[in-house]
């Protein structure tokens, strides 16, 4: 029984984080926040250790929190170069990076190009259809 609780109350933390970070993409895109959160941050928000948000998180989602939250981040950022004409430096702005050179290498790391690069290519993609 105790095996069932305890993968009830992961998954609880996970959901739970899941809308945290939700919530949190969803002030930085309303500029109703305008720092950078850590999972130290979302771990005291769920009243919850750092490791053991960590650790819920590999078990449930077999990914780390920073991870959660940086593909978030990345999602929202390929649809803002895709949908709008903001510049690289706005949308970097918006997701609280202070130092755009810092975003562009941050964006590059996870997706593997610029996103001036990534934004070229979804529009090259979109004009071939």
């Amino acid at each position: 029984m105790k095996n069932k609780e305890q993968l009830s109350r992961n998954e609880e933390i996970t959901q739970k984080f899941l809308l945290l970070v939700d919530r949190y993409i969803a002030d930085l895109l309303e500029k109703k926040i305008e720092k950078q959160l850590s999972t130290s941050d979302f771990a005291n928000s769920l009243h919850l250790a750092p490791r053991h948000l960590s650790n819920t998180l590999k078990l449930t989602l077999n990914i780390s929190p920073c991870e959660v939250i940086e593909k978030r981040i990345i999602d929202e950022v390929k649809t803002l170069l895709i949908q709008t004409d903001s510049s690289i430096a706005d949308i970097s702005h918006q997701f609280a990076y202070r130092d755009t050179t810092n975003f562009i290498k941050f964006f590059k790391g996870i997706v593997g190009v610029t996103p001036l690069q990534f934004r070229k290519r979804e529009m090259n993609v979109g004009n071939q259809d």
